[in-house]
C-alpha cells in the first residue's frame, strides 16, 4: 500500500524516475514474494531495464506468462521497442509481441450536457 501511493505521488509529481522504479520494485516483490513471475517475465524486465530511457519495467496481469509494461521516455520507443524484441528473441528463441501506447486520462464520470456546455445536469 505505501508503494501505491509513493507512486501516486510521484505521477502528481511527473517524477517519472521514482515511478519507474516503484515498478520494478514492484516487479520484484511480484517475483520474490509472491512466486507469479515466471522466467520470460523476468528476462523481459530484465532486459527492458537495460534499455535506455526505460524508467521501469514490471509484469502485468495474472503472471506465469502474460505480459510486462515498461515506463519508457517517448523519444525513444520506438528504438526501445526494436531493442527489446531483438534481444527478447536472442535469449528466448521466441519473438515477442510488443504495443506501444500513451496512457490517457480514463474514464470519468461527466453529467449530461457537461462538454457541450449546457445547463442539463441529468445523469
Amino acid at each position: 500500500n505505501n508503494r501505491v501511493r509513493e507512486a501516486v505521488s510521484a505521477l502528481e509529481k511527473k517524477d517519472y524516475p521514482r515511478f519507474g522504479e516503484l515498478m520494478t520494485e514492484s516487479h520484484y516483490s511480484l517475483r520474490d514474494d509472491y512466486g507469479v513471475a515466471c522466467d520470460e517475465l523476468n528476462i523481459m524486465v530484465g532486459l527492458a531495464l537495460e534499455c535506455d530511457g526505460v524508467y521501469g519495467a514490471r509484469m502485468t496481469g495474472a503472471g506465469f506468462g502474460g505480459c510486462t509494461v515498461n515506463l519508457v521516455d517517448a523519444a525513444g520507443s520506438d528504438d526501445f521497442a526494436r531493442l527489446l524484441a531483438c534481444r527478447y528473441e536472442r535469449v528466448v528463441g521466441t519473438a515477442p509481441e510488443i504495443f506501444q501506447f500513451k496512457a490517457a486520462d480514463g474514464a470519468e464520470l461527466r453529467r449530461i450536457g457537461e462538454s457541450a456546455g449546457t445547463d442539463q445536469h441529468e445523469w
